[in-house]
This record gives structure tokens, sequence and C-alpha cells, in this order.
């Protein structure tokens, strides 16, 4: 079987939001999105839409054009959050991004009215009933076929810091589940989600793909839902392990991750040498701890077994791809990482509003001023005021 890859103009960048649609008296999800989508014809029309439909009538997935920059990526999404604040707004609902949402049951679920979506339940049955997830994609461009596996395995070292940086699911139907990211399970259950296969080039690929074909474990490749996974359309290599994300200055964060570290190691094959290419049982128990610890994780960093607190290591990747980083043009952007070890990530600051003396609620209100306001809320949102906004 043969996949062509439609090579990119270099390291573009891409991006792709799933927004909760939160009821601003209730807190709970509101199942709306096919409202909230007619209300938007501009955004959700024509032949490359901004913002469509997710499994779930309680989200809308909102996607950026293709961008050079990290910043015009970010703007992008500004851009088609503020149009949707003003279809949302009247209907008493506000925008907000975790990973869950904190109090909602996903049996309450309605889902979107798409073939695509039927044929997806009727096959996973209680695995896709669930996912009532919300995640962020960040796709990056890569100019030759043959750079992409070496690329996606390298990468596949990072999972446990994209994961552990943006980790905001510690509450599942109103508990805390004791992890950092909750949807980290609920979506890696299904058959073909997980980490990627760590495969020797880009014809082991092709293979894999057709046994797959073969077997009917899948009708498309695009049911292939790897944590990083070559996108051949789009000549991407996309990056799906980031929880949902509550401020457009984490997805910054994450899009200038993403966009150094494919441009490094495109660079790196460039010069000739040969790019790390992590063991299976690193890869997994790493993201396992990401899952588990988050940010206080101890993550592997060799095949021996050598351990390192994941803070340190974050604090130094970052030091490492400041150079690459200025030359793209998002040096801003990444010193986020910073930002988010010494306030902490979503899901520590959900639990800091508990400590604080708030409720789930205050929670569900916290992340729809961080979304809102574009900043980070580390205490109780209406502890002020004695009792919860309306």
């Amino acid at each position: 079987m043969a996949i062509d890859f439609n090579p990119s103009r270099g390291a573009t960048l891409g991006v792709e939001w799933e927004l909760q649609l939160v009821d601003r008296h209730t807190r709970h999800l509101r199942q709306d999105a096919k409202e909230v989508l007619a209300a938007v014809p501009d955004l959700s029309e024509g032949q490359r839409p901004k913002a469509m439909h997710e499994l779930m009538q309680s989200q809308v997935e909102i996607i950026t054009d293709v961008c050079h920059t990290v910043a015009e990526a970010v703007q992008d999404l500004k851009k088609s959050i503020g149009r949707l604040t003003e279809a949302v707004e009247p209907r008493g609902i506000a925008l907000a991004c975790t990973g869950t949402h904190a109090i909602s049951d996903w049996r309450d679920a309605v889902y979107a009215p798409s073939q695509r979506y039927v044929e997806l339940v009727e096959e996973m049955q209680w695995l896709a009933w669930r996912i009532q997830t919300f995640g962020v994609h960040v796709h990056v461009g890569v100019k030759e076929r043959d750079k992409v596996i070496p690329i996606v395995n390298a990468l596949a070292a990072y999972l446990p810091h994209f994961l552990a940086l943006t980790s905001s699911s510690p509450y599942w139907g109103g508990q805390d589940t004791g992890l950092a990211s909750s949807r980290a399970i609920v979506f890696g259950s299904l058959p073909t989600a997980g980490p990627p296969h760590l495969l020797a080039d880009w014809a082991e690929f092709e293979e894999y793909m057709d046994t797959l074909l073969r077997a009917g474990t899948i009708r498309s490749i695009k049911e292939v839902w790897w944590d990083i996974r070559p996108h051949p359309d789009f000549g991407t290599i996309e990056i799906r392990m980031f929880d949902g994300i509550p401020t457009p200055r984490e997805v910054g964060m994450v899009a200038a991750l993403s966009q150094c570290l494919v441009q490094q190691f495109d660079q790196q094959l460039d010069r000739g040498y040969k790019l790390p290419h992590p063991a299976a049982w690193v890869v997994r128990d790493n993201k396992w701890r990401a899952t588990r610890y988050g940010l206080d994780a101890d993550v592997i960093t060799d095949d021996h077994g050598s351990t390192a607190p994941m803070r340190d290591v974050l604090y130094e990747l970052q030091r490492e791809l400041e150079p690459v980083a200025e030359r793209l043009g998002c040096a801003d952007e990444l010193a986020v990482v910073t930002e988010v070890l010494e306030q902490g990530s979503s899901s520590e600051r959900q639990r800091a509003i508990l400590a604080d003396g708030g409720t789930l609620q205050d929670v569900v209100d916290a992340t729809v001023v961080e979304l809102a306001e574009d900043r980070f809320v580390t205490s109780n949102p209406n502890r002020e005021i004695g009792q919860s906004a309306t």
C-alpha cells in the first residue's frame, strides 16, 4: 500500500482546539454544538471550516489555517473564540477547555450528527460512550517524507513532557481520580490509540497501515489515533498527546514546543545525525508516570532506568530549545513553560481551588475565566464574594 505524503514548506503549524460549551448557571456542559455552529456559518461552513463538530454535542473544535509562526496560530484561534463568544453568550453559555469537565457525567452526553461518529460508537460501544474528553492537537509541517518516521520516533520520548505540562483532567464525573490526566486513560483505551508504534521507516509505516486495513481493524488510516502520528494529507506530524488546554498562552506554549522539537530534529537529520529512538517500554512507562503525577513525576531518562524530576527535565529542555525558538520567532511562547512550572499545570491549579475552600463548581468558573482572560487562576475565584458567580 503506497501512502502519498504531501510535503510541507517547512515547519508550518496548524492547531485544533476542542472547546467545552458550559452552562453559565449550572456549570454543567450544554449539548448545544449544533445550534452554536449554525449561528456562526462564517466559521462552520465552506470547504475549510474553522469551527466543527466533535464526537459530543458539548464541544466545538476550532481549527487554524496553515500558519508559519506560533503568534499567527494563537491569533487565529483567538479570532475564532471571539466570534464563538458572540454566538454563545446570548444563550447563557461560556467557553472553557480542560481534558475532562469536572462535574458533568458522560452518560448525559449527546452525540454529534455525523455518520462517522455513529459508526465509531457502534464499533467501540462503551469505550466511545465515555469519550466526553477535550484535547489540543498540533500539526507541524515536514518537508520530506523520509524524515517523518524518524522524527515521530524521537518525539515519542517527549510524551510525558507534553502531558505533564498540559495535564488538566484530575476530575471525572465529580470525583477526584487521583490522576493528573484522566483523559489520557479514557481516550487511551481505544484500540488504536496510545503511543506511536516505533517503526523503521516510511515503507514499514505503509506496510503496517496496509495490514490494519486488510485485517479490518481500521477503515482509514485516520482511525489510527496515536499520541503522535503522521498526517500524510497535510504533510505534517500531528501531536495529539496534549490534554485540554485552558488558556491561549498555554496553547501557544505547546505549539512552540512542538515546532521547536520538529525543527531541531529536521535539522539534525540534514546534518547526518541519527535521531534518538527510545525503547517502547520507556515510552509507555513515562506516559503512565505523567498521567499519574503530572509535573511531579520522576521520568525515565535512558534505557537503563535512570530517572530525573520532570520539572528539572522541562527546565533543561526549555533552555536547550531557546536558540531554535529565537530563530522561529516563538521564544516568548516557549517561555510560558517557566510560568507553568512556577504556577502549576491546570490539574494543579484546579486542585488548588479546592484546597482554597472552593468547590468543583468554582473549578469550572475558574476554567471559564482562564480562557476568557488568558490568565492562570490558582485560587478560588469566588472566595471573596462568598458565593459562586452565576
